[in-house]
């Protein structure tokens, strides 16, 4: 009996050897199409052309090909049932044994800048899943192949099987297949949803029915938060941005926990402009000591001297270019990992007396501007838009009755920016464009207040603070103003604001209200 091998990849590693070995070696007939079927013929191996079997062209710029019951029927027929197969013989259909698809590159297509969705459109493949379904649903009997690096897996049974594959291969592939249709219909849904056109009433409806994660294993870590927990990392294959891609340039494998650090280090970092070099120190997933200065170096002895106890064994995270200057000063304590948008060939050097050290290069921008927030409860998934909302300072609202002179201001703005990437309830108490103190993660806001000004030393005369959320009660602003803070940013909103606003008028303390909270639980 005659045997078929469709082969039609969009990916051609491999495949002349392949079909050649299929062809001399098992007498295998090919049937190709387009540029499988051109470069096989360039490479002496005789192929019959699919539109030759159908009797029908290519049309519509090569979207129509295979969608034909030659093909198909060939591909679903049962060999175990007489009348599948007396139906294909009446109709001059012939079974075709072998299948050899890859699909367009969709998903490195949507990672190119600048892209169309004219071009995007186009790199959805139809005819290249349609068949591999259709062979895999039937793969009793049809071998589908839809990875190169499964080749020399048919090639080996074919040898050992006297040119057969067997059944647990076919059915492995299949499911191969099931997996990769899947997998690439998500990233098409979740890509064409993402350019979801916002109505003009504002109203815009970020949640779907149906929520597909489309995620693949980067790699396996050595557990999670804790040693008795198992991890891994798992990247979008819709994105090659973000943390999750960053260049590892030298040091230890990263752990579970380095991952959570570096995400809020660098989530900080990426908030300043590259014109106001900022460095951030990170530990427990909170910032212990952030820094804008007009050189790197200052801004990260800054940083460090904000809370010099607890950036022992920390994560710093850099906006611009780290110099040998600033890598000599790192290198002084124990440090778990360095993150920047890049390093100079001395700073490289220099940390290679550490070998230990993790150095991750990432790209500027490459922080999450779109997309959500996922995270798990018992059962299900919570998810909601991403915290990238921004204060503009001619949105500000001065409610009291002394402004905040042109410092206080800069301040403000500075420590507000920290305060939306702190654990709620968060307070930063800021001084010249630095922290001086952090008060992280408390049930009450007072005691973060407390937490804040006790790291401080209470040396806060002139200084600024700044809540994640309004001030229930004008407790905190007594305790602020006893440690001689002089300006307040928050997002007001509270019943208790005129009572709050007048502490502060009776304590001479400058204060705005943003209307934006930033709970980071």
């Amino acid at each position: 009996m005659k045997k078929l091998a469709l082969l039609s990849v969009y990916k051609k590693d491999g495949i002349i050897d392949f079909a050649r070995e299929i062809q001399d070696k098992y007498g295998y007939e090919i049937l190709s199409t387009g540029g499988t079927a051109e470069l096989l013929k360039k490479n002496n191996i005789k192929v019959t052309e699919v539109s030759e079997k159908t009797k029908f062209p290519e049309m519509l710029e090569g979207r129509v090909k295979t969608l034909h019951p030659i093909v198909h029927g060939g591909l679903l027929a049962r060999r175990d049932k007489s009348e599948h197969m007396d139906t294909i013989e009446k109709h001059g259909i012939e079974p075709i044994d072998i299948v050899v698809v890859n699909l367009y590159p969709f998903e490195e297509v949507i990672l190119k800048p600048n892209i169309t969705l004219e071009e995007v459109i186009e790199n959805i493949d139809i005819g290249g899943p349609s068949m591999l379904r259709s062979a895999a649903k039937n793969y009793s009997a049809v071998t589908v192949v839809c990875d190169p690096s499964d080749y020399s897996k048919v090639l080996d049974e074919l040898k050992a099987n006297n040119g057969q594959t067997t059944h647990v291969l076919r059915e492995n592939l299949a499911i191969k297949v099931f997996q990769k249709i899947s997998s690439y219909d998500s990233t098409i849904s979740s890509y064409l949803s993402s350019r979801t056109v916002v109505p003009k009433n504002g109203a815009e409806n970020i949640l779907s029915q149906n929520l597909d994660l489309k995620l693949k294993l980067k790699n396996p870590l050595r557990y999670g938060e804790n040693p008795h927990q198992k991890a891994a990392l798992y990247v979008s294959s819709s994105s090659a941005y973000g943390l999750a891609n960053a260049e590892l340039l030298q040091g230890k494998e990263l752990s579970f926990n380095n991952y959570l650090d570096l995400e809020s280090a660098w989530n900080i970092a990426s908030e300043f402009d590259i014109k106001m070099p900022v460095a951030v120190v990170v530990k427990h997933n909170n910032p212990c000591g952030v820094a804008v200065a007009p050189d790197l170096y200052q801004a990260y002895v800054e940083a460090f001297n904000a809370d010099t106890i607890s950036a022992f064994g920390g994560i710093v995270a850099f906006n611009n270019k780290v110099d040998g200057r600033v890598a000599d000063e790192m290198l002084k304590i124990f440090l778990e990992a360095v993150i920047a948008p890049g390093y100079t060939t001395e700073a490289i050097e220099q940390f290679k007396s550490k070998p230990n050290l993790r150095i991750l290069k990432i790209n500027l921008g490459e922080v999450h501007n779109s997309g959500f927030d996922i995270k798990t409860i018992g059962g299900g998934f919570l998810l909601q838009s991403l915290n990238n909302t921004t204060v503009e300072q001619d949105k500000l609202k001065i409610v009291t009755e002394r402004k905040p002179t042109e410092q206080e201001l800069i301040d403000l703005l500075f420590a507000w920016k920290v305060c939306k990437n702190v654990k709620s309830n968060a307070i930063v108490i800021a001084k010249d464009a630095k922290t001086i103190g952090i008060g992280a993660g408390q049930s009450n806001r007072v005691g973060s207040v407390e937490i804040a000004l006790n790291q401080a030393n209470y040396n806060s005369k002139g200084a600024v603070l700044a809540s994640d959320a309004f001030f229930p009660f004008k407790d905190s602003i007594e305790i602020a103003a006893s440690a001689k803070i002089s300006a307040i940013i928050q997002p007001g909103g509270s019943i208790k604001d005129k009572e709050v606003i007048d502490a502060c008028n009776k304590y001479g303390i400058a204060m705005i209200f943003t209307g934006i909270r930033h709970f980071r639980h």
